[in-house]
């Protein structure tokens, strides 16, 4: 039995039933095989069982020698005259293995060999992890030691990657994740949380836990006690969100940097997660607290729908001028799109705004740098009418798998293009294309292959490089924004060069990022020095995005959280897009007479 989809989805008919009584609605349906790939409710002591799927074999055995022996020497001969005619036509030295393992369009290259080999990297990763780590929330690989951001720990590595563990068929790690999760973790402890780390990571895992294993009760409480701890930090004057709250005392704390402002990134979200909560439990309040701050933040109806990076809580205004898609800016873009793909595409006000937004980077942060014309998506330092920098984070590498995902809804391309195919649509996916490409040769322009934290794109005629990398950006911290669009763009246009890239990205983190001692692999000090000096720090999002991605990039079957039914979060936790109706709706409509581009309040 292999990971499938769960096929059904848990009837909520009643708003006021307690998480103790849900009851689930059972569905199964018959694999290729004839087994069922439904996933029905687990028992509290129960987990689904996943074993890795069968091979399917292109060719049968012959029962007659003859045909047999006619059969091989035809495949012999074949191959003979193939090598023959390729050693003849080359027209260059390449190795002759590159044109059945390596080079593109050269021959078949064994995707799923390359998937092992990445369940192979999460493997060792999970392994010194839980060796030196179990339960704990930092991971140092290099010294084997460990600590706690909460004073009983939070889950973060593990409730992180439960999902990756169910998509990968790990059954028996996952059960003592499972374990853990179930008798150690807490979330009454009286300790001050990022309100948006603490709901991608901690709320998103375990609702995708619970949707992957079949609706097990027990993720789904631990999720919703989490997700009512968070709300005081909502409590705000305008309902936008405070950085932090207190998971014991449910104070909303404001940032301690910054003048008291939310990350605009950060407070816009939180709306995927909330609202599935708001589904799965019946309780409108999450909903309404997690639509309010879009409400708020699009009545300052920013410039050509570029936000600064920067919010205040009490006033609902921009604090600062800078507009980036980088850090502190990337996700509120992510998550307009992707609220509209999560209700079934039903509240067309977030598409509006997404629409509105991506005409808005055309028109002021896309370029091309020198000599070669890469395009990168700039910075606004001082603002909408300020100068250009040509400053761009690894984190912006989201954005063409998000454009690709806007401009089909998830679709595959051919599917998307029967489909009244749209100028902007067309745009919207040469600029996924070419960003892509972008983020690609950020790891192809450094010695080791491994991107660094931030790049700069040259825009002097008179140098011969297009990217550099300054020594205090040329840290590596296993980010999963390009693998993620590989992923994407390969589910969508199918084009083998997205594959190709994300190999090379894997192997380049095998050679350069992988401890020898078997503990795994380790962030670096710089990407650009050869042997590099490790950082010594597992993300844990190494192992909820990076290898997720990088192994749903090498798995052949499309069905396997298909674009079209599921959303992803920005951690990489999938989650079910679903019908709204009839217990909710969008509570909020836009104002047609906004004033243009409020002052933004003084830094």
């Amino acid at each position: 039995m292999s990971f499938s989809v769960p096929q059904s989805m848990p009837d909520f008919s009643s708003t006021a039933r307690s998480v103790e009584d849900y009851v689930w609605s059972k569905a199964s349906s018959s694999g290729p095989s004839g087994t069922s790939s439904g996933r029905h409710r687990a028992a509290e002591s129960d987990l689904p069982l996943y074993k890795d799927k069968p091979i399917n074999l292109s060719f049968s055995q012959r029962s007659k020698r003859a045909r047999s022996t006619w059969i091989m020497t035809g495949v012999v001969l074949g191959v003979i005259m193939y090598m023959l005619y390729r050693i003849g036509s080359s027209a260059n030295d390449r190795p002759l293995s590159s044109w059945f393992f390596g080079g593109r369009g050269r021959g078949e290259i064994i995707w799923k060999d390359r998937q092992i080999q990445v369940k192979e990297a999460f493997l060792e990763s999970w392994n010194g992890y839980e060796k030196y780590a179990f339960g704990k929330d930092i991971f140092r690989p290099v010294a084997k030691t460990s600590s706690n951001m909460a004073p009983e720990g939070m889950g973060w590595i593990i409730v992180d990657c439960l999902d990756t563990m169910m998509i990968m068929n790990l059954e028996e790690p996952l059960q003592r994740a499972r374990e853990w999760v179930a008798n150690n973790l807490t979330y009454d402890q009286d300790y001050e949380v990022n309100t948006f780390e603490t709901t991608i990571r901690m709320l998103g895992g375990l609702l995708s836990a619970h949707y992957l294993s079949g609706f097990d009760d027990m993720y789904l409480e631990k999720a919703v006690d989490l997700a009512s701890r968070l709300l005081p930090a909502f409590d705000s004057a305008t309902g936008v969100p405070y950085a932090s709250v207190n998971l014991h005392t449910g104070i909303g704390i404001p940032s301690h940097a910054d003048g008291g402002a939310s990350s605009t990134a950060e407070a816009t979200s939180l709306q995927l997660e909330f609202k599935y909560v708001s589904k799965l439990t019946g309780e409108a309040l999450y909903w309404e607290k997690a639509e309010k701050v879009i409400e708020v933040l699009d009545s300052k109806k920013a410039v050509d729908s570029l936000a600064p990076i920067f919010i205040m809580p009490e006033t609902g205004g921009f604090r600062g001028n800078q507009i980036r898609l980088g850090s502190r800016g990337d996700s509120y873009y992510e998550y307009l799109l992707k609220q509209f793909l999560q209700t079934n595409k039903r509240e067309v006000i977030y598409r509006q705004m997404y629409d509105e937004s991506m005409a808005g980077l055309k028109k002021r942060l896309i370029q091309k740098s020198k000599p070669r014309g890469f395009t990168y998506v700039a910075e606004l330092d001082h603002g909408i009418d300020g100068a250009l920098s040509p400053k761009m984070d690894h984190l912006v590498c989201f954005l063409p798998g998000n454009l690709a995902l806007g401009s089909t809804d998830g679709y595959p391309l051919f599917v998307a293009q029967r489909n009244s195919w749209t100028v902007s649509q067309a745009s919207d996916m040469k600029l996924a294309k070419d960003l892509t490409r972008t983020c690609y040769e950020m790891y192809k322009t450094t010695k080791t292959g491994i991107a660094p934290e931030i790049v700069y794109f040259n825009t002097d005629d008179k140098i011969t490089d297009d990217i550099s990398i300054k020594w205090q950006d040329s840290h590596n911290l296993q980010r999963p924004e390009t693998v993620e669009s590989l992923f994407i763009m390969w589910r969508i246009t199918k084009d083998p060069i997205y594959r190709e890239w994300g190999w090379e990205i894997f192997d380049a983190f095998r050679r350069y990022a992988h401890l020898p001692d078997g503990t795994g692999y380790t962030c670096l000090e710089s990407v650009n020095e050869v042997p590099p000096r490790p950082r010594d720090n597992m993300e844990s999002f190494w192992l909820a995005e990076t290898l997720k991605y990088l192994y749903l990039l090498f798995e052949d079957d499309d069905s396997i959280l298909p674009l079209d039914e599921i959303v992803f979060n920005t951690e990489a936790h999938p989650f079910p897009r679903f019908n709204m109706e009839p217990l909710f709706k969008t509570g909020w409509k836009r104002s047609s007479n906004q004033p243009d581009a409020p002052a933004a309040e003084a830094p």
